[in-house]
């Protein structure tokens, strides 16, 4: 974690709180907050009313959003705990997924946790049914007025609903310097073959000066390698469609078919190539070893790397001030397909799951899953970086390029897209053998037909 992306969320939390209670609750008198009389004083809770007086109760959230997400997640509960009297306690870990199991296994379930795999939270059901609630009705009800279909049945198990769906993402960018292009005369890729193309006039250009195309780094505690499943899914899409896509992540298409191994080359040909990575962080086997929070600063601080493939979110780890915007300091291209006309999105998300039955437990699922915390969590997140498919969410509230887009796209109830297949297979494939054996692919220089056979073996029978 390094001091620049901690100071990006350390000054904002104070005056985030404020903005919160004026945005949502109506007014910026300090006696609204007041624990004993929620929504006291002129503030207007009225969208709150339904929760209840909820005073003197504690609601516990488990993540994997650690800083700099974090804050403004727990900036975003402001309203719901004013208006209701609540008390929310957030937890985040970078061994989340690790760390959820031995919770359930040993019996201490947080409240609510964020699960940002449907094949885990299927592993969940599968194992600890007893411990897991299914959904409240009014989050069922917020989901089915203000998410697309496919929303819900991410978040469905053996059609039982469990989990609302929170934050999203897509996942099909590659993050750059609009002045670094224009200075070197660089125009945005349209095909993977320009893609590929532009690696090699950059190395032509500025490889003697140890410039890179690119800068990757797939490290995140026990999560490790799950950038690198990214690259593969994104890729999956575009050279074998959707229908392949959504086989392979049924377990229809093996790893070791055809298809995958094609695309697993045509990843190498970017990330394993020692002329085109790892921009200012070192060679290929540096990408196994680099926080993916800190993998595209190299863009910015150093300037040795023109380009980062990674996700929308990623908005939230650019320093404080930086201007993502197509003229600023940095600014996202999509992430391109074999043809123009082809133009596939991989995207992702997180999914609320309860593991307690009591009142503000179910309030609060619900609240998370409302067109208040939508709008609520984008005021909190001044410097971009997180969007919704929460149809009811204000776009104005987003404050970046990229965030707009990312809203456009998955808000459209008609607009289809892969989600990350990774997140909807099994977690003993999805969170387990798919994460190491990418890992190792990148740190042990593993072959190719080596990982993804390995990754085939630990599907479940």
């Amino acid at each position: 974690m390094t001091s620049i992306r901690r100071r990006s969320v350390a000054t904002l939390a104070t005056g985030m709180a404020v903005a919160l209670t004026l945005a949502a609750c109506g007014g910026g008198d300090s006696d609204n907050n007041n624990a004993e009389e929620p929504g006291g004083g002129d503030a207007d809770c009225t969208a709150y009313e339904k929760y209840g007086d909820l005073s003197g109760t504690t609601v516990s959230v488990y993540t994997s959003i650690i800083a700099p997400e974090d804050q403004p997640h727990i900036d975003s509960y402001k309203p719901f705990e004013d208006c209701t009297g609540a008390t929310i306690n957030y937890e985040g870990s970078k061994e989340f997924e690790a760390q959820l199991l031995v919770k359930l296994q040993a019996g201490s379930a947080p409240d609510i946790a964020y699960i940002p795999q449907p094949g885990l939270l299927k592993t969940i059901v599968e194992s600890y049914p007893d411990q897991i609630v299914e959904a409240s009705a009014g989050t069922m009800a917020n989901v089915e007025q203000y998410y697309a279909a496919s929303w819900k049945e991410y978040g469905t198990v053996e059609d039982t609903f469990y989990a609302a769906p929170l934050g999203a993402n897509v996942k099909s960018f590659v993050w750059y310097s609009p002045q670094m292009f224009n200075d070197a005369g660089y125009e945005i890729p349209q095909t993977w073959d320009e893609l590929l193309a532009l690696s090699d006039q950059i190395v032509a250009d500025h490889g003697a000066e140890g410039v890179k195309p690119w800068c990757a780094g797939i490290g995140s505690g026990d999560a490790t390698g799950w950038p690198a499943t990214d690259w593969l899914e994104d890729v999956m899409l575009r050279t074998a469609g959707f229908e392949s896509y959504d086989a392979w992540s049924k377990g229809e298409l093996k790893f070791s078919d055809p298809e995958v191994q094609a695309a697993l080359t045509e990843v190498g040909k970017i990330l394993k190539n020692p002329d085109y990575v790892n921009g200012g962080l070192g060679d290929v086997s540096s990408i196994a070893t680099t926080e993916f929070q800190d993998a595209g600063l190299p863009i910015l601080e150093t300037g040795l790397c023109y380009m980062h493939r990674q996700a929308s979110f990623y908005a939230a780890n650019w320093p404080e001030g930086t201007d993502v915007s197509p003229e600023g300091d940095v600014f996202a291209f999509y992430f391109p397909g074999v043809s123009e006309d082809a133009r596939p999105i991989l995207g992702g998300g997180e999914f609320v799951a309860a593991f307690s039955d009591r009142p503000e437990v179910a309030a609060f699922q619900e609240f998370l899953a409302s067109p208040e915390w939508a709008n609520a969590k984008a005021i909190a997140t001044p410097n971009g970086g997180w969007v919704t498919a929460n149809s009811g969410l204000d776009p104005n509230n987003l404050v970046s390029e990229i965030d707009k887009l990312s809203f456009q796209l998955l808000s459209d109830t008609s607009q289809e897209f892969g989600f990350d297949a990774s997140d909807l297979m099994p977690a003993a494939v999805g969170q387990g053998a798919f994460w190491t054996e990418m890992t190792a692919w990148i740190a042990e220089d593993k072959a190719d037909d080596a990982v993804l056979t390995a990754i085939d073996a630990a599907w479940p029978n």
